[in-house]
């Protein structure tokens, strides 16, 4: 995929309890809030666990993060389906053969509630 600023690539996904206990197995982020259903019978996701929705733009495209933003702004829960749109704002050919890139995302809910944003810097080698 060739990208140029200004492009916006969005995609979605709807989380699991299955992804809330693997992703607790691995981060050790074991909150009741995680592990034990609200009257809904929901799980809150796990704030990082929501956040690997933007970084799949920087694995889709072999970037090597520097910095990384987030500002979660709602829980999401379990069977929400989140739709994130990444916008690129920098995308400039280094002197060392690298790219440098620079995105901004927003990922809402299906509800159309921000559930989070921020942005990330990096180089794609």
């Amino acid at each position: 995929m060739s990208l140029k600023v200004d492009d916006i690539i969005t995609f979605e996904r709807t989380f699991t309890m299955e992804d809330v206990e693997l992703f607790t197995k691995v981060s050790g982020d074991e909150g009741t809030h995680h592990t034990t259903p609200d009257d809904q019978g929901r799980l809150v996701i796990q704030g990082l666990l929501t956040a690997t929705l933007p970084t799949k733009v920087g694995g889709d495209n072999n970037v090597l993060a520097r910095t990384m933003n987030f500002e979660f702004l709602r829980p999401v829960f379990t069977g929400d389906t989140i739709i994130c749109e990444v916008t690129i704002e920098k995308y400039e050919k280094q002197d060392n053969n690298r790219i440098s890139i620079v995105a901004a995302f927003l990922c809402t809910n299906q509800n159309e509630k921000q559930v989070l944003r921020g942005n990330f810097a990096g180089v794609i080698l």
